[in-house]
């Protein structure tokens, strides 16, 4: 990934894109060429030298059973979002802008494990239910459906594991931009209910 030093993120901004429920993109080298798969993950700073994120596709997907030629990358996406040059303070000034794409992302490699295990696979999706139930006033849970039913979906899917071996992050979040352009931004992504994409462009000023 280009990844000029104002936009590099940093260490925290990357925990918290590993650590906030998502999906990633999968991709992997194979015999059969590049595969890849929109995967909502768990990460788990346990595994590895660097954590793993942990996730789970369908069984008749071919992208678990090709084996992967060298590592495999998950894409993850923080939020992006257009940027329209009438927002800059300095537009006002010389009208030397056009528009540009904020966003925050992380290209994670790792080696890629199979986990078709129904032990794993029941601890992995219980999990991740409870990441994306908590907080809701009455939270599913996976015993609120019958035991033959469960188990009937877990032969369906194979567990994958992508074990971290390193990591290129980034944040374009208008940081070569003044002050005031900055604000703008902001400002102007608020306007348009674009409140994640503001938050993190003041996130990222000194």
């Amino acid at each position: 990934m280009y990844v000029p030093a104002h936009f590099a993120a940093r260490p925290d901004a990357v925990r918290n894109l590993l650590a906030s429920p998502g999906a990633a993109n999968l991709v992997t080298m194979t015999n059969q060429g590049l595969l890849a798969t929109l995967l909502p993950f768990a990460f788990n700073p346990a595994v590895g030298e660097h954590g793993a994120l942990q996730a789970h596709m369908a069984r008749n997907n071919p992208q678990w059973s090709s084996v992967p030629i060298g590592e495999a990358l998950a894409i993850i996406q923080g939020p992006d979002d257009y940027i329209s040059p009438s927002w800059y303070g300095s537009k006002a000034e010389h009208g030397r802008v056009v528009p540009t794409w904020n966003y925050s992302t992380a290209h994670v490699y790792g080696e890629l494990v199979v986990h078709d295990d129904a032990g794993w696979l029941a601890r992995h999706v219980r999990h991740l239910t409870a990441l994306h139930e908590s907080g809701r006033e009455e939270p599913w849970t996976v015993d609120d459906a019958p035991d033959k039913f469960i188990a009937g979906q877990l032969r369906a899917i194979v567990g994958v594991e992508l074990v971290i071996t390193r990591i290129e992050a980034k944040e374009k979040l208008s940081q070569n931009r003044s002050a005031a352009d900055a604000q703008g931004v902001a400002s102007g992504l608020r306007s348009v209910g674009r409140e994640a994409g503001a938050a993190a462009v003041e996130r990222v000023r000194p």
